[in-house]
């Protein structure tokens, strides 16, 4: 038997053709092609160069999940790109952009892309949020750049350790001490007077008389009849500057001039000279008396006051320029109130300052200013006395760093809509630096109102930075960075201040 063969038959084209019908052509499909890569494959493990690389599996297992934008930063958080350089002293952890915060505010100011003209930081933050931690960790990392700190002020003694931990003995003022500081020295500006021009002289006279007369404004506006300050006007300021002028020998074109101290001011205003008389243009010395009787009895007050025989004497100390850290420290005046406290802030300011008119050209320092709301509320003249410093910061390469404890302190130095206030408000815009720790939620409307913060940063201060010690947010110009300070441990010994409460417990 044979096996039958079948052929393949014919299609459906092939039997109608036979039949006279023609299907029309059909185009042949184009052969399929695989587009181009950008980059050539990669064998499972590559070669070991760079962007070699290899896949620890063909086929990883993925989860696919949908979610909201609000949602997602919980399993994969949104990281942004470091704000600001990595110049200055390390502070902690930029929390936004995952790396370390970089403080730097002198820096700051010479850089275009930073957006700060000025070097001033004002601290804010509730008691035992990281403030004074923050500020002596910025002391102790900016020595290693060449900076040298000056505490104008220490009302609690919190750096009396770390000025002790750096070789130093911190200088304490109060009654029945035997330190002495002069608001009315000279400073450097006495160095070479007898080798000055006429006008060479009459220029530094200028900048001393000016110091002084900034300083005694405030110091008289301190004094109040009920609730308004003592007036300090154009006719008292020439009366004080022509006694000035005449204790110093100034007005007789001495060529080395004389300290004087403020009861020598006050004596004299209350014995006035014929030559004093004469310059002030009164027509006697009773006239004088009698149209200066506030001046002198508000100086009396600072003569004869709790704070007798501290600020009225020549200087005694001597302050180190090469030592690291200096401190004056101010906790024996606590008993005599804020407003002996106040005033004795307003003295070293003053005192401070003249000590830094001639600073040496390349020469650093961070001057730092305590509680100083409680000079700021002496009154309007106070504040304009504080106001100068700031604004000296940039001619004198300081960074001047205040310390606060809300924004609304500010506002606690007069009445409302009153000189002081507006001038308190103001300075805000001269500290391009701000930093915010933690505040109650019961602040977020002066954070509002008083920094212009947006809803997003008011709730970094009021409910991030409240959950942990050291959390802030840094205000640098426009740009808003929440930071976790980081202390190490030595560093954390020589911040704490909480020494009377672990006692107690």
């Amino acid at each position: 038997m044979s096996r039958l063969r079948h052929s393949p038959g014919r299609d459906v084209s092939r039997l109608l053709s036979d039949f006279g019908h023609e299907l029309p052509p059909v185009d042949e499909p184009a052969p399929k092609t695989r587009p181009g890569r950008l980059f050539e494959p990669s064998p499972l493990r590559g070669p070991r160069r760079a962007n070699g690389g290899w896949a620890g599996s063909p086929h990883p297992p993925l989860s696919a999940w949908r979610m909201t934008s609000d949602q997602a930063p919980a399993l994969w958080p949104f990281v942004a790109a470091p704000g600001l350089p990595p110049t200055g002293a390390q502070i902690g952890i930029d929390v936004l952009a995952g790396g370390a915060f970089y403080a730097d505010p002198l820096g700051w100011v010479l850089r275009d892309d930073v957006g700060v003209t000025n070097p001033n930081v004002i601290c804010f933050g509730k008691p035992g949020r990281g403030k004074s931690a923050t500020t002596k960790a910025f002391l102790l990392r900016m020595l290693d750049f060449g900076y040298k700190a000056l505490i104008l002020g220490d009302p609690k003694d919190e750096y009396e350790p770390l000025a002790r931990a750096l070789g130093v003995n911190p200088i304490a003022v109060g009654p029945g001490l035997p330190a002495r500081i002069n608001p009315l020295d000279f400073g450097p500006l006495a160095t070479g007077w007898e080798r000055l021009s006429r006008d060479e002289a009459d220029a530094r006279a200028g900048l001393v008389f000016g110091r002084w007369l900034t300083l005694l404004r405030g110091l008289v506006g301190s004094q109040r009849i009920g609730a308004h300050p003592v007036p300090f006007g154009p006719v008292e300021e020439q009366v004080v500057k022509t006694a000035l002028r005449e204790l110093t020998g100034h007005a007789r074109a001495a060529s080395r001039l004389r300290e004087t101290t403020i009861p020598a001011l006050w004596h004299l205003l209350a014995n006035p000279s014929e030559s004093l008389v004469t310059d002030c243009r009164y027509d006697s010395a009773r006239q004088l008396l009698d149209e200066t009787r506030l001046l002198r009895d508000a100086l009396g007050q600072l003569v004869d006051g709790a704070l007798a025989g501290l600020f009225d004497a020549p200087t005694t100390i001597r302050l180190d320029w090469d030592a690291p850290l200096a401190s004056l420290s101010l906790s024996r005046l606590l008993p005599l109130g804020d407003e002996a406290v106040g005033i004795a802030l307003t003295c070293l300011s003053s005192w401070g300052r003249g000590l830094r008119e001639l600073a040496r050209p390349g020469e650093l320092r961070i001057t730092v200013r305590d509680e100083v709301w409680k000079q700021m509320r002496l009154g309007p003249d106070a504040v304009k006395s504080f106001d100068a410093d700031l604004r000296l910061s940039r001619s004198s390469g300081d960074i001047q760093w205040a310390n606060a404890h809300k924004p609304a302190d500010l506002l606690s130095v007069g009445a409302a809509g009153s000189q002081a206030v507006t001038i308190a408000k103001d300075l805000l815009h001269l500290a391009d630096t701000t930093i915010l720790h933690g505040q109650d939620a019961g602040v977020a409307d002066e954070l509002e109102t008083l920094l212009g913060l947006p809803p997003m940063a008011r709730d970094v201060v009021t409910r991030w930075a409240m959950q942990g010690k050291g959390r802030a947010l840094w205000r640098v110009g426009e740009r808003h960075c929440k930071v976790q300070t980081v202390l190490h441990p030595l560093e954390a010994q020589l911040t704490f201040t909480n020494d009377a409460i672990t006692g107690a417990a």
